[in-house]
């Protein structure tokens, strides 16, 4: 039954110290030191951004503003429903530093972190589904669009939305459920968990070929009766909010409303922004605001306002809390009236939509049709 609520949006917050202590070990960005030719320093996956965002909302009283939400470890059954119990075993059997898969690794502590990051995404999804809020943010760590069912990945351990989608199933018995990725990153894990249902609609915008190389380009639609509710936007390096605004207008609310889902999922990765050491996307404070406009938009139309925001990338430490808080603004339909002190970057040239950048969106423009629109079926 869809929730009602008071004319008062209320928003969630999950956040915990604990997601702060995952340590990634000293790296050279991404590479581990070797004492030899890479300097030991900070993991470009460090806990700063996420620290920061919270500190900026905690400064400013907007923390005020929004409804804290607790959150609880994953249990092992949750995380089986999409991860090998091999692969969750091993995790758990860590102990000290290793690297999993690619690009991704564990310290101490980093398999109770990563539950309770897990658990946190399921804890802000039964908020509100329950009613008790509106939408909720969930400021957790580590991230985990990139984990795939066996294998750790880009920093990700365990698939945080993706299991949470399942709960929303399992759980609350929820029928359709979106899932729009603007990390500047493929959500490859994600789009692995639905390939082939009809009944979650995955869309990611990424930069084309960034991470991973192999994984995130048109052609890739689902399979057997999910074809169709998979489409992937590989902008070209550079894209800034002229393209970002257009995706949305031209693919993803329109696949939104196609689609007509009872719950949307956001993985809010804040690493297309232009400060970002992680990517080369053009992408500020005004742009993460117009992509939440929408988002928020499209769930008051069809979701009953039933909306989770994920935290995933961001690693400009001083400019993703100000892009975090666009988001925030969004989602409670309250201005901070904080002036992001970086957004001259809005004004550089080749913002505006490019010609090669339009080519790409027409084509993924040219997938909405297929969305589809009744279980297993398009019309």
């Amino acid at each position: 039954m869809p929730i009602v609520h008071d004319d008062v949006r209320t928003t969630g917050i999950v956040t915990h110290e604990r997601y702060y202590w995952h340590d990634n070990g000293s790296a050279a960005g991404t590479r581990r030191s070797d004492g030899v030719v890479l300097q030991p320093g900070e993991h470009v996956e460090s806990p700063e951004s996420k620290r920061r965002l919270h500190g900026l909302l905690a400064a400013t009283g907007y923390l005020d503003r929004l409804t804290p939400i607790a959150p609880r470890p994953a249990t092992r059954a949750e995380l089986l429903r999409f991860h090998t119990d091999p692969y969750v075993a091993s995790v758990a059997a860590v102990e000290g530093w290793a690297a999993l898969g690619t690009s991704a690794f564990v310290g101490p502590g980093s398999y109770d972190i990563a539950i309770l990051s897990a658990g946190g995404v399921l804890a802000a999804t039964d908020a509100v589904l329950t009613g008790a809020v509106t939408n909720a943010y969930a400021l957790v760590r580590p991230p985990g669009h990139h984990a795939e069912a066996d294998r750790a990945m880009g920093f990700c351990i365990f698939a945080n939305v993706a299991l949470a989608a399942m709960h929303a199933v399992a759980e609350h018995g929820v029928g359709r459920i979106a899932i729009v990725d603007w990390d500047v990153h493929h959500g490859n894990g994600t789009q692995a968990a639905f390939y082939a249902d009809p009944d979650v609609l995955t869309v990611s915008i990424h930069q084309d070929g960034r991470f991973p190389r192999w994984t995130g380009q048109l052609g890739e639609r689902g399979e057997g009766a999910g074809v169709g509710a998979n489409i992937n936007v590989p902008l070209p390096p550079g894209s800034g909010h002229g393209a970002y605004v257009e995706v949305f207008e031209r693919v993803v609310v329109p696949a939104l409303r196609r689609f007509r889902p009872d719950l949307i999922f956001v993985a809010c990765g804040y690493d297309a922004g232009a400060y970002d050491p992680m990517a080369h996307m053009m992408a500020h404070t005004g742009t993460y605001r117009a992509m939440a406009d929408a988002v928020v938009e499209v769930a008051a139309e069809f979701a009953s306002d039933r909306l989770v925001v994920v935290h995933e990338g961001g690693y400009s430490s001083f400019h993703v809390p100000f892009c975090g808080l666009a988001v925030f603004e969004s989602l409670t339909g309250e201005p901070s009236g904080i002036a992001d002190p970086f957004n001259e970057v809005a004004g550089l040239p080749y913002q505006d939509l490019q010609p090669h950048q339009a080519a790409v969106i027409d084509a993924a423009a040219a997938f909405v049709d297929d969305v589809p629109t009744s279980r297993g079926e398009s019309r």
